[in-house]
């Protein structure tokens, strides 16, 4: 092997020995070390990936790892060599960032170039050659000569030509490792010092603090061991207009619609990315932050920032986490999301790490907001994404000026989360079991334009009723006014906490006001019978207003009362009922 300091002759055997390495005699095999650029999971992978590299590199092998892995190296080199050519690659950005120094014996058979052969060693009792007296012993076949041991000054030395890249490199690792807590400030003093020291020796390598060309290979290689696989890559995507480092062997290119190019997972590790590009301000920026988390991709629980020309997104699980980040450039939208599985925090911070160091904008490309596919718009879609969905709605009506909300309660009945109008998080403060009405709080104060003023008097049968609800849970903007007629004051089992209605309501309304006439409230729409009992559609129940008044007492809260008014004019009843009308939207 070449070494600093041997002659030109010296230089020449190794070429030589290189020459030998790729007939497949590669006597002195473990003295190498290589370039690990990439593992792939499928021998085709990899030999697609192998003959990229060879198309603009030298020295390109492909290996079989073990375990079913595949590995793209460059190489043989010697240690220092091998050191210094990684340096010059990464800088170039010609090979992955995260690509690092392996030794020889990591590497079993070898299929690319193609004919090579292997490079292990023989068996170890191949015979030994003769050698003349005085001359210095050629290796016997299939053994090798140890490789020349760094002194402390020389490992000094290596390691003093290290960049500031490099050496916050090492830290990082050490960290990884859980031997480093310091900062990250590529200055090797005392805490750097011992936490190399605690590597060495828990590692079975003489303790100095000091890390050999070697060693440091050694920690770096399982730094990035956990990073196999993902054949991480910089991809510049032309759609987007953006350059970032992605997981090409778990996701892979699927589609491209404002706002988002979306790389899908190809295998079983259900890891996604989305690139973020569209023109926009500021206003439009706020406006993708609103809308991303209204996605199942973006769970509830997390971090969320917003800033002035970004924000980040963190939402988890126990399914996934998603991690968004999107900034201001140049009057453009640019960011990504890595989604990633739940039990695999290890890898999935490294991903992010490397996406977050290596995202860029390129050229001034942008995606357009025209390419929308048709298969994908819907309104449960954003550019083909699945909005999330409550796992149940219905209506329901502000009984307070806080907020306080009147529904039914089968609606909020085993809910993780309750929201109102989609927007504003509520508890259930009291309940009537018997009669299947709840009273909802909100978590912080809201300002209701209109609230329930409840009748008092009892309302003349066969009188004008309607009752106001999200008929269609939520799909409508706004509640809608189904009109009918007060039947009797009693259910049909003679129940006089029920009133029966004559009205062709939805689902949707139950838990919605039900309104007179003049816009005082009767009762509750209550949700029709789901046994056996079959009813017309027109036939429809409401809970009396004097019940559901005592069920707002209990809180501690009071309501508004109103005797028979006279009748409003149609739109002034619609006004009055959409405003006091909410959405009640229950969430696992």
């Amino acid at each position: 092997m070449a070494y600093e300091g041997q002659d030109t002759s010296m230089k020449r055997i190794w070429t030589i020995g290189v020459a030998a390495l790729l007939a497949g005699n590669m006597a002195s095999a473990q003295q190498a070390s290589f370039i690990q650029l990439e593992a792939q999971r499928s021998l085709s992978r990899a030999e697609d990936r192998v003959r990229d590299y060879a198309s603009y590199l030298s020295n390109v092998n492909g290996f079989a790892l073990g375990g079913g892995w595949y590995g793209v190296a460059l190489g043989p080199f010697s240690p220092e060599e091998a050191a210094a050519r990684l340096r010059e690659l990464r800088s170039n950005g010609q090979i992955p960032r995260d690509a690092y120094v392996e030794e020889a014996n990591r590497y079993r058979s070898r299929f690319f170039p193609v004919g090579a052969g292997a490079i292990a060693a023989p068996e170890p009792d191949a015979p030994q050659q003769s050698q003349d007296e005085g001359a210095e012993a050629p290796q016997a076949e299939g053994q090798t000569q140890p490789e020349p041991q760094e002194t402390v000054r020389e490992a000094r030395a290596s390691e003093a030509e290290l960049n500031r890249a490099a050496r916050e490199q090492l830290q990082v690792a050490l960290q990884w490792a859980g031997f480093y807590d310091g900062p990250i400030d590529a200055a090797f003093g005392r805490g750097t010092r011992g936490s190399m020291a605690d590597w060495q020796r828990d590692n079975g390598y003489e303790v100095t603090g000091v890390l050999t060309t070697r060693q440091r290979a050694a920690l770096l290689g399982q730094y990035n061991a956990v990073l196999e696989g993902l054949d991480l890559q910089r991809v510049v995507d032309r759609d987007a207009g953006v350059s970032v480092q992605i997981p090409l062997g778990v996701v892979d290119k699927d589609s491209a619609a404002s706002p988002f190019v979306r790389y899908e997972p190809t295998g079983d590790l259900p890891a996604r990315v989305l690139l973020i590009s569209e023109p926009g301000d500021r206003t439009t920026l706020n406006g993708l932050y609103e809308i991303m988390q209204t996605l199942e991709i973006v769970p509830q629980e997390g971090e969320r920032e917003r800033r002035a020309d970004g924000f980040t997104l963190v939402g988890r699980n126990a399914r996934m986490v998603s991690h968004t980040e999107a900034r201001l450039i140049d009057g453009a939208i640019k960011g990504f999301t890595l989604i990633w599985p739940a039990d695999d925090e290890e890898r999935r911070t490294r991903v992010l790490a490397e996406m977050q160091a290596s995202f860029a904008s390129v050229e001034d490309i942008v995606l357009d907001p025209a390419t929308v596919a048709e298969e994908e718009q819907a309104v449960d879609l954003v550019s083909g994404l699945q909005v999330r969905q409550p796992k149940s709605t219905a209506s329901g009506f502000y009984v307070d000026r806080s907020g306080a909300v009147v529904t039914a309660l089968d609606a909020v009945q085993d809910c993780g989360r309750i929201t109102l109008d989609d927007a504003h998080e509520a508890r259930v403060a009291a309940r009537d079991e018997a009669l299947g009405a709840a009273l909802l709080v909100p978590q912080g104060r809201l300002a209701p334009r209109q609230v329930a003023s409840f009748r008092m008097d009892p309302p003349r049968l066969k009188s004008e009723v309607a009752v106001s609800g999200y008929s269609f849970g939520g799909v409508l903007p706004a509640p809608t006014l189904t009109f009918g007629s007060l039947e009797d004051l009693r259910d049909l089992s003679g129940q006089e906490n029920v009133k029966r209605l004559a009205l062709a309501a939805e689902p949707g309304d139950a838990g919605g006001p039900v309104l007179d006439s003049g816009g005082a409230v009767l009762g509750m729409l209550l949700p029709r019978d789901g046994g056996t009992r079959q009813l017309p559609d027109s036939v429809n129940f409401a809970a009396k207003a004097d019940v559901l008044r005592e069920l707002v007492a209990s809180a501690g809260l009071s309501v508004g009362e109103a005797n028979g008014e006279r009748a409003m004019a149609p739109e002034d009843l619609t006004r009055v009922a959409m405003a006091m009308t909410v959405l009640v939207s229950c969430w696992d």
